[in-house]
């Protein structure tokens, strides 16, 4: 198998600080974040024990292409990406929410649906849908930023009486969190896919709002192929998904979906490597680009060599 990064434990000049999150290794600095996308994969809130080869290079190079491509939109906090597998910005105070927008009735919003709710984070769901239809118009539903465990769905009016976020930010972030959408819904179409949910993080740096964390990538996101969708939706068939579904797929096949008791199965060289070349095809699908995979011989020394050249060291 080629190599992957699990983990990294570098030490920088001027590094005040290290935080390991399911899939990004970050470091930070008085007015900098360095964030490494690893090659770990998690599902069911559990990072699962072997890494992907070329996940986090997948992830972290669609994240850039669409930070990039929605910049006129909304400012984000990248200033650099050096290595394939990294990308350097702005270390904003994050919002302690994360704005949900959903286009279909699908996935949680599916299941609340289907259990006879209505009303999803304070928003109404029209009658008669069925899994997988359009809404009428995109509906916001924000989550938590849980620090551990799960992010728990929050309304609108919470989050303002809570204070949370205060009503001018969060205006802001509605408004951004729509026009993001709809490009990113532009941008799937052109390439014969539908954007179907995603979530947006935003944070402060200053007295600025910017788009933080990566965006409209498989795994923070849920797309559709646009081929074959209303013949689908007629006949009562399932969707074809391009996100880390399949993923969740194989562990529940294989009797395990994080519940307390149930042990990750066994991961295969052909597992991993069948979940690699997934994710590699989820790029080539939404980006409409060749994968050219990096050099992985010694990925940690590139990696350290990359952020070193970029910290002037």
């Amino acid at each position: 198998m080629s190599n992957a990064i699990k983990e990294t434990h570098f030490n920088f000049p001027g590094q005040i600080g290290f935080y390991k999150g399911k899939v990004r290794d970050v470091y930070i600095f008085d007015k900098e974040l360095v964030v490494v996308a690893s090659d770990r994969i998690s599902a069911f809130d559990v990072v699962l024990p072997r890494p992907i080869p070329f996940k986090g290079q997948v992830l972290n190079q669609i994240a850039a292409g669409f930070l990039k491509a929605t910049s006129d939109i909304v400012p984000n906090w990248v200033t650099a990406t050096p290595d394939p597998s990294v990308t350097i910005g702005k270390r904003c105070e994050p919002f302690k929410v994360e704005m949900v927008i959903r286009g279909y009735l699908a996935g949680h919003a599916a299941r609340e649906y289907k259990a006879g709710k209505r009303v999803l984070c304070g928003v109404a769901m029209p009658e008669g849908l069925l899994e997988n239809d359009p809404f009428p118009e995109p509906i916001i539903t924000p989550t938590t930023k849980a620090s551990e465990g799960h992010d728990e769905d929050i309304s609108r009016e919470d989050i303002l009486a809570k204070g949370i976020v205060s009503e001018a930010d969060y205006l802001i972030l509605e408004k951004y969190t729509r026009a993001l959408f709809q490009r990113g819904q532009e941008m799937a179409q052109a390439k014969g896919l539908i954007l179907v949910d995603t979530k947006y993080e935003f944070g402060k740096f200053g007295e600025d709002i910017l788009l933080i964390d990566e965006i409209h990538t498989p795994d923070s996101s849920r797309y559709f192929y646009a081929e074959g969708y209303a013949e689908n939706q007629k006949n009562g068939i399932p969707q074809k998904q391009l996100s880390k579904e399949f993923v969740r797929q194989w562990l529940i096949a294989n009797g395990f979906q994080g519940k307390e008791g149930q042990s990750v199965p066994e991961m295969s060289d052909e597992i991993v490597e069948s979940i690699s070349d997934r994710y590699i095809e989820l790029f080539e699908q939404i980006t409409g680009e060749k994968f050219v995979k990096a050099d992985v011989k010694n990925i940690e020394s590139r990696i350290e060599k990359a952020i070193m050249a970029h910290l002037g060291q």
